[in-house]
């Protein structure tokens, strides 16, 4: 079985089950496979391979603890009729390079690809260990992932979700899809602060003994892509998009592809050198980063400073200088010497900095490159794609859009779309139009009249919808919230 170990003590060693089920090491540790050296995706299958067919050849092969009929089931469950197209995530053309399109789920956003899945194969693997606790799921968002994580696992039974996001740091239509969610398991609170803060708490919570000690009824897991079970489904669009090149003859077999990509928390791009890691044939991995850019000075320099101006951009999702997911790259790019990510992190925590050796940086550099792309090119970017293309793109996306205008080599370029235009309205209108309406939802209806798209159904009457969540909390109330929840269910 392969083995999940942390990356703060690899001596801490778990299978997959229990991984997705504990969501992070309690020593704050990420769980990351040891070894993926077996795993060679053969490309040919992948080109006569449905997306269901191919997910669950995947991810059977990463998580193998599980039975190939339980990945099947949990995928099935996922994939079926829970999407606007069977295809799950299409690949198409704007202008000389390629969309592929991962926003037609659920809550019209890439993190529904993962977060449908995650419950299924959380409940197979719980049920696996024969535990009786309930499960808790704390999870921070900078938007997408907390209505993505809500609607995956409201009302399942035994299981309880808590999601916090930064007051005044999502967008108006991303804050009504969260406090609109209905479920009797499910509560949403906005912490005073940045998306940094809210991860901080999580990640606070997850490391703290007394709670652990004290409410053992209960167990913590997450829905975040620091939990394994959230990010390795994400693996498999990778191949799915390289293969729909070669199927269409824009590539021959074996040609590398550039995939752009629109950074926050470092989880989609990880998701990404996993596939190469496992043989999808990926020439570089581009980071594309907002005015936020630490990953980018990152990727250049091997210097992880945090000590910068914190920006509120267009482009919320990505407003992030902590990226977790970095350290479980770093993990694998180290030769898996957990002390030395241990040092990493703990100079992050106590300095606010930490500088990687030029052995990693090298490794690093083999396969990532970062563009920083500021507010007035995004905003260029969702102009042309529109007035050029005739393309809706958000501002995520035209983030990797403009990346993509940047990066020029003898490769096909990939551009990973995050998100619906329409969960960005206003930026997306504004950025089109040259003109500025107060209201996102204003700005939906008019830009689906000028696109001729239509509004994805679960956005179209969010207005009408009644607000069931209006908590807000400074964070350092954000503890004692956690526990008075964690007591409620473990009575």
């Amino acid at each position: 079985m392969r083995k999940f170990v942390s990356t703060r003590n690899k001596e801490n060693v778990v299978f997959s089950k229990e991984a997705i089920i504990l969501g992070l090491a309690k020593d704050g540790g990420l769980y990351t496979p040891i070894d993926l050296s077996d795993i060679k995706i053969d490309l040919n299958k992948c080109l006569y391979s449905n997306y269901k067919e191919l997910a669950t050849h995947i991810l059977s092969s990463i998580f193998n603890d599980f039975t190939r009929e339980e990945i099947k089931a949990c995928v099935a469950h996922a994939y079926t009729k829970s999407f606007k197209t069977d295809d799950i995530t299409p690949l198409t053309k704007i202008g000389k390079d390629f969309l592929l399109e991962l926003y037609h789920g659920p809550t019209s956003a890439f993190k529904d690809v993962a977060l449908t899945i995650l419950p299924h194969l959380l409940s197979t693997a719980y049920k696996s260990y024969d535990k009786n606790k309930k499960i808790y799921i704390l999870t921070a968002t900078s938007g997408d992932t907390g209505k993505a994580a809500l609607e995956a696992f409201k009302n399942v039974e035994n299981t309880y979700i808590t999601v916090f996001y930064p007051k005044d740091g999502v967008s108006e239509i991303q804050e009504k899809q969260m406090n609109t969610t209905t479920g009797n398991n499910v509560d949403v609170v906005s912490i005073v602060g940045n998306f940094d803060d809210c991860q901080r708490l999580v990640k606070t919570i997850y490391e703290d003994k007394e709670i652990h000690d004290n409410y053992q009824n209960v167990q913590l897991s997450s829905a975040n892509s620091i939990n394994i079970g959230r990010l390795m489904p994400q693996v498999v669009y990778y191949f799915k998009a390289y293969s729909n090149l070669v199927k269409n003859r824009f590539i021959k077999m074996n040609d590398k592809v550039n995939f752009i990509v629109p950074t926050g928390n470092f989880g989609d791009i990880l998701a990404g050198y996993i596939a190469k890691l496992i043989g999808c044939p990926i020439n570089k991995l581009i980071c594309a980063s907002n005015k936020n850019n630490v990953l980018v000075d990152f990727i250049n320099t091997g210097v992880y400073d945090i000590n910068r101006q914190f920006y509120t951009t267009m482009s919320p999702s990505m407003d992030i200088l902590i990226s977790s997911n970095l350290e479980r790259l770093l993990f694998m790019l180290s030769d898996f010497d957990d002390k030395k990510i241990k040092q990493y992190m703990d100079d992050l925590k106590t300095k606010g900095k930490y500088e990687i050796d030029k052995e990693t940086l090298a490794k690093l550099q083999e396969s990532f490159v970062g563009i920083y792309v500021n507010e007035e090119e995004c905003i260029k970017a969702m102009h042309q794609a529109f007035h050029e293309n005739n393309r809706l793109i958000d501002p995520h996306t035209a983030i990797a859009y403009h990346a993509s205008h940047k990066y020029i080599d003898k490769h096909k370029n990939i551009i990973l779309a995050t998100a619906s235009p329409f969960k960005f309205s206003n930026s997306v209108f504004s950025s089109i139009t040259k003109t500025f309406v107060k209201s996102e939802i204003v700005a939906m209806n008019e830009l689906s009249k000028i696109s001729k798209e239509e509004i994805p159904l679960n956005l179209k009457n969010i207005n009408k919808l009644e607000i069931l969540h209006n908590k807000t909390i400074n964070i350092d109330e954000g503890r004692d919230y956690v526990i008075e929840r964690i007591k409620e269910l473990n009575d």
